[in-house]
């Protein structure tokens, strides 16, 4: 079939999953990812392919497919793309959020970016492979998994736990990375070969109870908590300069100061804003306060308050690193605070594999001139679960040249999230070409 058929299909595709709307707020009745399960299995099942559903919780329902390889000891790899998306304010946005519109080969939409336009291509890939009688030597999989917007809590850390036999894979791919980075020697596309631990945390901030209308010496706990904020806001933790990080700045070539401990803080301010970030992120412990919940009436002094604190560690960094990094910041008010975390630590998987030579070759061909680069994910995503469970686990797609880097960082998560039709088109070239050329 051409290849301007397969980017209309995968448009479509995509386009249904945004206007399912399987918003997942972190509550257990949300996300209701049953609808985009029963879509993408209505979808892939008239190739009379291996089907399986997992609903550990009522609406929160995960589709797995198969095609079973020849040989039992090759290799497996599961293309694994989650169907839900994060809340919307529909203000910030210049289009309907969930009506999946096209415009100039633009696809708007929440999860336009993260990451259902990579799950709608990964499953007409497998459906293509499928329908053309593809004889794998290694199994190849696709999982469209619930609730990893909210830690996986349904999805993939249940089906791990679980039901590993079912799900378990030698090689992981899902979001995100493959963003096209102009690099001194040319196109630099990055894998996320590691991510970041969550160490998020419920700070507790106590005060004593009075009468607001005498507030004078009183021991407000919302201003304590005020305090707590801003301390944990300006705190820096030290520059850790990873063995991932050197090869991403030597891979683009950057300047050798981003590879120093000294200055190197000071010198993110000589570029964008976005790249600056992601500079920050991936050499430092990050603190983000992000949530506060305190006091009862207007004319009630508070007596406690409780402050949420995003914590993300870097590979190799301890729960009790990151705590006593947490207490080191609040400082002498850590007398006056109790702290509640969640500790999964940071993931990485090796760049010396078959994987990585295979995503290498396919997209030497694919993407002129290029060259891929490891690169730390900031954030989470499910592959912490399959690494732990001994898979190879990367993140990646390829995106367009229209897609840019600024861009793609700010609409995760973020308003107007879009995505054109030419990188629909190149990553389901890219899971057609990489299932063919690891697994036969």
């Amino acid at each position: 079939m051409p290849v301007d058929e397969l980017t209309d299909e995968a448009t479509r595709l995509l386009q249904d999953l945004i206007r399912n709307a399987c918003v997942n707020d972190g509550s257990v009745g949300s996300g209701v990812e049953v609808r985009s399960s029963d879509l993408l299995t209505e979808y892939l099942e008239g190739a009379g392919l291996d089907i399986e559903h997992y609903e550990p919780s009522p609406g929160r329902r995960s589709v797995l497919a198969k095609i079973e390889g020849s040989d039992p000891t090759a290799p497996s790899l599961m293309l694994m793309g989650h169907t839900d998306v994060v809340p919307v304010n529909r203000d910030g946005w210049s289009r309907d959020p969930f009506a999946g519109e096209l415009v100039d080969g633009m696809v708007w939409g929440r999860g336009a970016v993260d990451m259902l336009n990579l799950t709608a291509t990964m499953a007409l890939a497998f459906r293509r492979l499928a329908d053309s009688g593809f004889k794998p030597k290694g199994t190849l999989m696709f999982l469209g998994v619930a609730d990893e917007e909210a830690l996986g809590t349904w999805g993939a850390e249940w089906l791990v736990e679980n039901q590993l036999d079912e799900v378990r894979a030698d090689y992981v791919v899902t979001e995100c990375g493959g963003f096209q980075m102009p690099g001194k020697h040319g196109i630099r596309l990055p894998v996320m070969v590691e991510e970041k631990g969550v160490y998020w945390s419920t700070v507790t901030v106590h005060g004593t109870p009075g009468h607001a209308s005498q507030s004078f010496r009183t021991d407000n706990a919302l201003v304590t908590a005020a305090e707590v904020v801003r301390r944990i806001a300006e705190f820096r933790p030290p520059t850790v300069i990873s063995e991932t990080w050197t090869e991403l700045v030597k891979g683009l070539g950057l300047p050798e100061a981003l590879l120093e401990v000294e200055g190197y803080v000071e010198s993110l301010a000589n570029y964008p804003l976005a790249f600056s970030r992601l500079a920050f992120a991936c050499t430092h412990t990050s603190m983000a306060p992000t949530v506060a919940h305190g006091g009862t009436k207007t004319n009630i002094i508070p007596d406690k308050v409780e402050l949420q604190v995003d914590m993300r560690t870097l590979p190799g960094q301890s729960g009790e690193f990151a705590r006593n990094l947490l207490l080191e910041a609040i400082g002498d008010l850590a007398d006056r605070v109790d702290i509640e975390s969640i500790d999964s630590p940071a993931t990485s998987s090796p760049i010396d594999t078959p994987l990585w030579d295979s995503l290498g070759r396919v997209t030497a061909k694919l993407c002129k001139d290029s060259a891929l680069v490891p690169m730390t994910m900031t954030g989470g995503t499910d592959n912490r679960f399959f690494r732990d469970a001994g898979s190879i686990g990367y993140g990646f797609g390829l995106f367009s040249q229209r897609i840019n880097f600024e861009d793609y960082v700010t609409m995760f998560h973020g308003n107007d999230e879009r995505v054109d039709q030419e990188s629909l088109r190149l990553s389901t070239e890219l899971w057609l070409a990489l299932a063919q050329d690891l697994l036969t």
